[in-house]
């Protein structure tokens, strides 16, 4: 069994990585923590208890941050519905609300302490981690992979041009994480578009499957639907955490990747949060040096996924969900 933990702000993409992990057999969900994101901390801890009672798993689920480290909380309710699983009320509401004792942050810790070849998966704003790394930078090392879905890798953002949510959200925690030597996959806001959508042919299919996973995918992301039609003039289902799980479950979906120095942008109102990938690798050269002196001083460049396998994303979404 390999060991997993989740970090996760639990809106409704959210929720379908959660269950695909909890229902993975050769997967271990160790802990899920929680953090404040697409919707606020206390509806993340619910929805993630509801997300455990679903698929019948023994897993605590902790309460972490409920603000960026420095920015005011913005939430995604826009896209995820003020409930983050499409406001079906009490439908998806679990039996019992109970967070683990300890604070999410020592949780990761003491976990990565204790835990070899643990993979940390964090689907969320990153100040857990931010946090959790501040506090016990030894860490860094006892951490075999951490997969992030976050960020726009030489692309459009989805909550400005420049930036993808999680990391706008808090781009100060996302900069800690980065520079932090963290052995990252990073799995950007793109695979959230295009091949990687759920087709209307493909939802019907998941109906088709009976299963009251895939009719829960399908229900706590109608409000998403809604948004990301708007947004994009795609109509579909779109999920960059399953997406990011499924790389998670099985690297060898991603078939193309590199490493890079990458920062995040704090200072500027305009592009807040834009996750700057050195793709040319020339931030060593003497014009860029300064500036990315503190990237470039991390011991290990993240991972950057630049090619996924779109079919095989979805043959794994359809097992998992049946």
């Amino acid at each position: 069994m390999r060991p997993f933990l989740i970090d996760t702000d639990a809106g409704s993409d959210d929720a379908v990585a959660v269950v695909m992990a909890l229902r993975q057999p050769d997967i271990d969900v160790r802990a899920i923590t929680t953090v404040a994101g697409n919707v606020p901390l206390r509806q993340a801890l619910q929805n993630a208890c509801y997300f455990v009672e679903l698929c019948a798993a023994d897993v605590p689920v902790y309460a972490g941050a409920d603000r960026p480290l420095l920015r005011d909380y913005v939430s995604a309710d826009w896209f995820h519905g003020a409930d983050g699983l499409g406001d079906w009320g009490d439908r998806y509401a679990p039996q019992r609300i109970q967070a683990a004792a300890d604070h999410a942050v020592d949780a990761i810790i003491n976990l990565a302490r204790a835990t070899p070849d643990l993979t940390l998966v964090t689907l969320g704003p990153l100040t857990n981690l931010a946090l959790a790394l501040r506090k016990a930078p030894d860490i860094v090392e006892r951490i075999h992979r951490c997969v992030v879905m976050g960020g726009a890798a030489c692309t459009n953002g989805n909550v400005t041009p420049a930036a993808e949510y999680n990391i706008w959200c808090d781009p100060e925690a996302a900069q800690i994480v980065f520079r932090s030597g963290l052995a990252i996959d990073m799995v950007g806001w793109e695979f959230s578009q295009g091949a990687f959508v759920l087709s209307l042919d493909d939802i019907e299919a998941l109906r088709g499957l009976g299963s009251p996973y895939a009719d829960f995918a399908i229900d706590c992301n109608r409000d998403g639907m809604i948004g990301y039609e708007t947004q994009t003039g795609e109509v579909g289902i779109s999920l960059p955490d399953g997406v990011a799980m499924a790389v998670a479950v099985d690297p060898s979906i991603c078939v193309r990747s590199s490493q890079h120095a990458v920062d995040i942008e704090c200072a500027s109102e305009l592009t807040r949060g834009m996750t700057v990938v050195d793709k040319l690798d020339i931030t060593a050269d003497e014009r860029n040096r300064s500036v990315w002196r503190a990237a470039l001083q991390s011991p290990r460049k993240p991972s950057i996924c630049w090619e996924l396998d779109a079919a095989r994303w979805k043959a794994m979404l359809f097992r998992l969900l049946g």
